[in-house]
Order: C-alpha cells, then structure tokens, then sequence
C-alpha cells in the first residue's frame, strides 16, 4: 500500500514522497526498507535518525524528521489504525463443528461459528455473527448478544448475561462461584450459595484466564467499554464503571464500585466494600483500602496522592544514612537512643 493511501485512510497530514510502498509495520528500532513506524514517546525521537524504516507516523509538532512522515494529533491512536490495514485475520470455519454439543433448546443464530468439541446448554442464546472457538462451554440460560467472540476454553457459567461485541479471551471463566463463606463455631466454613448473576454490557474485552465471579445475590456488573487485562481477578458483586481499564493482575475485593473511565495498574488490589470514582488513576501494584475519589491519582501502600508517594519512595532509600546522622546528632548531645546502625 502506498504511503499516501495509509494517509487518506488514516486522516493523518503527508509529508514527503507518498508514493513509497509499505508492506508492513513494525517498531522503530527493528524497522527494515517497506515498514513504517511511529514515535509517540520522547524517548523513542532518537530512532529516527537511526531506524530503517521506509517512513513514520509522528506528531504535528515533531521537528526535525528525517524520513517521510504521517503527522497526527495522536501517533499511536494512528499507528493502531494503521494495524488495522494490513492485519490478516486467520480463516474461521463456518458453521457449526460436528463435535460441538448443543442443546436443543439452545437458540444459535444461523451465522454463528461455533468450534470443536464446544458445549451449548439449555435455553442459551447467541447472537448473530458470534464465533465461539474449541472446548468452550456455555452453562445453561446464558445469554449472548451479536458479534460475540470467546477464544478457546472460555466458560460462561449459568444465567450470565453479555452483551454486543463483546469478547472474551482464552481460558476466562465468567461466573464462578464467589469466595462466600459464614465461620460457624467450631471454625468450619459453611458455603453461602452464590445465587446472583453477572451482566456484561456492550464493547467489553475480557483478558486471558482472567476471572468475574458471580454475584452471592443481584449481579456482578461490568459497564460498557470497560477493558479487563489478562489475570485480573473480579470478586462477587464488583461494578466495573463504563470505559475503564484495569491491567494485569488487578484483584478486585467483593463489592468494590469502580466508576467510568478508572484506570487500575498492574497488580492493583482493592480491599472491597468501597467506592474508586469517576476518572480516578491508581498505580501499579498499589493497595486500595479506602475509597478514592473522583478525579484522584493515587500510589502505594495505603494508596495516598501520588505526588506524596512519590516523595516517600524517593526519600526512602536514604532513611538509613538519615536514622545514623540523628543518632550522632543524639550521642553528642548526651541523648540516650538505641545504637548506630551498621
């Protein structure tokens, strides 16, 4: 495709020769001849005096580009699109495989694709256009909207409501049982029957073997757009707010409320009952044990304003030299205090 084609398709602004021919995408410091990259972090600006790369999508305020360029508002955002242009999905099987189980009650719209050795359960419904690839399971009663896709192993427990374009990687497990359990006297663990649900809305995509338990009753909620990572973890009657996006390994204690447009790092764990409000940013590996407000960016343990973390963690590492000044500071001043450190 040539450069001044990906330009029009893109909307974004050509400058240089736009009748090179591009073959491929690739990142700036493996480029080769026929590829085009992109720079959207400084400090990647570097590369371009160095990559290989046939052209480059940057910003419109990127000088001194020393290669035939795509400008854009936002280089990744266009990178991404770009993606869109040459990616060649793999060739699905039409129809439904031999090997798969389906219920006769089940109501499978008739361009549906459905995998090997899947099993459709009672009164299950799906959508127009949904592709269900191999070994997946849909307990009974689950309902499914258009242009599902669930990668193989994927299980939908029972009652499980998910909505349009939604899609579920490999190996997530929608609707187990939440962690429910009363202590009795003699200490044993008496299970409390989770009777709820969870509800999926639209344009959600759910990340590999991550797992959404079900309500113990009502529903377990994930808004539309939301985006969950690989390996997050979403207790019994959690709401996930409209477009937000919670990165791997997120844990999410039962009856935690996130709002629209959250942003949880890797390894963020939230204590649950509490509330993280609209546009609220948490950093990698933080704990949550209070609610956060609206608008808050937050960090560490407890979760506190990220510039004062920041502070804190700087300021850690010279603790040690600092406890060994006051204690000479003390022994001078004839102050008893416990020994030096080493």
């Amino acid at each position: 495709m040539k450069l001044r084609e990906i330009a029009e398709r893109l909307g974004c602004r050509l400058q240089g020769d736009g009748e090179i021919e591009i073959h491929a995408l690739a990142p700036i410091e493996d480029a080769e001849p026929g590829t085009l990259t992109f720079v959207a972090n400084p400090r990647y600006r570097s590369h371009l005096h160095t990559t290989r790369a046939s052209a480059v999508i940057v910003g419109l305020t990127e000088t001194d580009v020393p290669l035939p360029c795509l400008r854009a508002a936002d280089p990744y955002l266009a990178f991404a699109k770009a993606l869109e242009l040459f990616y060649v999905p793999p060739p699905v099987a039409a129809g439904i495989h031999p090997t798969a189980l389906i219920a006769p009650s089940a109501r499978v719209a008739d361009d549906a694709c459905i995998g090997p050795y899947c099993i459709i359960g009672d009164d299950v419904v799906i959508g127009a256009r949904a592709r269900i690839d191999a070994h997946v399971v849909l307990y009974p009663q689950v309902h499914i909207g258009d242009d599902f896709h669930a990668y193989a192993r994927v299980t939908v427990r029972e009652r499980v409501t998910i909505g349009h374009r939604v899609t579920l990687q490999s190996g997530c497990v929608i609707g187990g049982d939440g962690f429910g359990y009363v202590l009795g006297a003699d200490g044993g663990a008496h299970k409390i029957v989770q009777a709820g649900t969870v509800v999926i809305a639209d344009d959600v995509e759910i990340g590999a073997n991550t797992t959404v338990d079900r309500a113990t009753v009502g529903a377990t909620v994930i808004r539309r757009g939301a985006k969950l990572d690989n390996l997050v973890m979403v207790a019994h009657g959690c709401v996930i707010g409209e477009g937000s996006m919670l990165a791997a390994q997120v844990g999410l204690s039962g009856s935690t409320r996130l709002g629209r447009g959250v942003r949880l790092g890797g390894q963020v764990g939230a204590a649950g009952h509490l509330s993280i409000g609209d546009g609220a940013q948490v950093a990698a590996q933080s704990g949550v044990p209070n609610d956060v407000a609206a608008g808050a960016v937050v960090g560490g343990y407890p979760a506190l304003d990220i510039q004062l973390w920041r502070r804190i963690s700087a300021a850690l590492p010279r603790l040690p030299d600092l406890l060994r000044r006051v204690r000479r500071v003390e022994r001078a001043l004839g102050v008893r205090g416990a020994p030096d450190l080493p």
